[in-house]
């Protein structure tokens, strides 16, 4: 049977007439999902990413604490990224999806409290607590205007209450399902409305009401919705970009108890057993969406980008050690791997190598890509992919995946990262830099301006990063400080300030 049979028999109620040459059109350009787990790291899955030196995928114990069926299937059928950057927490990492801009351009560069600019003590004054706003460029605003339906499902968090951002309609999305200014549920928990009826009230889920009462978990309810939306697009015959960004898996660590019985015979602590069925949960929901789309004959014309947006939150040991990422070091919120490394996985929702739209995209099948990538790079590959044209005159900071994609290594990208982070948290007023196998911590030092600190690391050599080098390679530490900071002034940074107001540039 083929594509257009298949879409013709799943959809009969909704598309009694829906003629083949009306099918084909639509057909021209791809459908895109993007798949956004919210805190989950490179090490919160079964599906192994970390790569020995030739190149061959690795185990180590999470990989086999975590249960993600799914995650492996998508992986089977399209090709994994080892090394995958984002910003160390979740709006700053959201809003560089959205622009294609490092977070040290679009300067929101905290994760954004709702109720209050919470820029911390030595913070920037300026930083763009606001987030994004009607007059930003955003990927879905671009897709939008050339003609695809874009869709939000979840998490939000792009500025906070009253600000434009808060609702995702201002910024280029024609549906909107259950996101606002909130970081995190109320509750996971339909018993409880998601907050509205017991749990955190200030952070409950919006609009699911429907959902108010029954035993649907959150994850659940947001692919339900997901899944009546993809009909309604294809009802429509439109092409559709579907933002699904989970609320899982951050806190609270409430237990999806469909899953639970899997890890009861751990010793680990009842929060991390509880993080893991929140693995699960969403694992499953990314199955269901892949199911959905095979059921409608539009898989093959699907591609699904799959990602986190910081490092592990899980809830295993201390924020700069060695347990919630291991072997990585740290966890969301910290200036090492484990707090910015996350998951990424591109494939087709169903490989077909007849398939014209993926005659122009061969997506390797389980194939691991090593060259680096991060969020930045999903605004001009979904653009690329899509044949839409970039705004002109909007600066991007990201490169074209699709070269990476086909597993080539693409020798127009260089090897370099820059994560700002002027503000206090777990890893505190610092700028990490990499370049090729060497990484740089800048700390800022608000309290003692005359003291910044160094560390550095050699990734290849040692990427657990347990060996500070910044006083013995202190050639290497000047030409890393000077990088970062062209790279700083070139972006237009704003940096920390002591405690007369006076910003506190990077000094050698």
């Amino acid at each position: 049977m083929n594509n257009y049979m298949k879409l013709s028999l799943a959809t009969t109620l909704l598309l009694p007439t829906l003629p083949v040459q009306q099918v084909a059109a639509q057909e021209q350009r791809p459908n895109v999902i993007v798949f956004l787990v919210d805190d989950m790291g490179v090490m919160d899955t079964s599906l192994p990413f970390l790569c020995d030196e030739a190149g061959n995928p690795v185990r180590y114990p999470l990989n086999d604490w975590y249960r993600t069926p799914n995650m492996e299937r998508l992986a089977e059928q399209g090709i994994r990224f080892s090394t995958f950057y984002a910003q160390s927490v979740s709006s700053p990492s959201r809003a560089s999806i959205m622009t294609g801009q490092n977070a040290a351009r679009h300067r929101t560069t905290n994760w954004i409290n709702s109720e209050s600019n919470n820029r911390t003590p030595y913070g920037p004054k300026d930083w763009n607590w606001q987030g994004i706003t009607k007059q930003t460029v955003t990927l879905p605003r671009v897709l939008q205007q050339a003609g695809y339906k874009t869709i939000h499902v979840g998490k939000a968090h792009f500025g906070p209450i009253g600000s434009e951002g808060e609702n995702p309609l201002n910024v280029g999305y024609d549906v909107n399902i259950a996101g606002s200014s909130i970081g995190q549920p109320g509750s996971y928990y339909g018993e409880s409305g998601y907050g509205h009826i017991k749990g955190w009230k200030a952070r409950a889920v919006p609009r699911l009401e429907k959902y108010h009462g029954t035993n649907t978990f959150l994850s659940d309810a947001l692919t339900i919705e997901a899944n009546e939306q993809i009909d309604k697009a294809v009802a429509e015959k439109k092409p559709f970009f579907l933002y699904m960004a989970h609320y899982a898996v951050h806190a609270p660590f409430e237990v999806d108890r469909r899953f639970i019985g899997h890890y009861t015979d751990s010793d680990k602590s009842p929060d991390a057993k509880a993080f893991a069925t929140l693995i699960e949960g969403m694992d499953k929901s990314l199955g269901d969406l892949m199911d959905h789309l095979e059921e409608l004959g539009i898989a093959e014309n699907t591609l699904i980008i799959f990602l986190g947006d910081n490092g592990s939150d899980a809830p295993l040991g201390d924020e700069k050690g060695y347990t919630s990422s291991a072997p990585l070091r740290g966890k969301k919120g910290s200036e090492y791997e484990g707090g910015m490394r996350v998951p990424f996985i591109a494939a087709w929702a169903k490989p077909d190598g007849l398939n014209p739209l993926q005659k122009r995209l061969p997506i390797q099948a389980g194939v691991i890509q090593q060259q680096m990538g991060t969020v930045m790079d999903l605004f001009p590959t979904v653009l690329s992919i899509t044949g839409v044209p970039q705004p002109a005159n909007h600066v991007c900071d990201g490169f074209d995946l699709t070269p990476q994609l086909l597993g080539k290594r693409n020798e127009a990208r260089p090897e370099r990262f820059l994560m700002h982070f002027p503000h206090e948290h777990r890893g505190s007023y610092f700028t990490t830099y990499r370049d090729g196998d060497w990484k740089l911590i800048y700390y800022y030092n608000p309290t003692l301006p005359t003291r910044p600190a160094y560390e550095l690391y050699n990734l290849k050599k040692d990427p657990t990063e347990i060996h500070n080098l910044a006083t013995t390679e202190t050639d290497r530490l000047v030409q890393m400080v000077q990088a970062m900071t062209q790279e700083l002034e070139a972006e237009g940074a704003l940096y920390p300030e002591d405690k007369e107001g006076h910003p506190l540039k990077p000094v050698i």
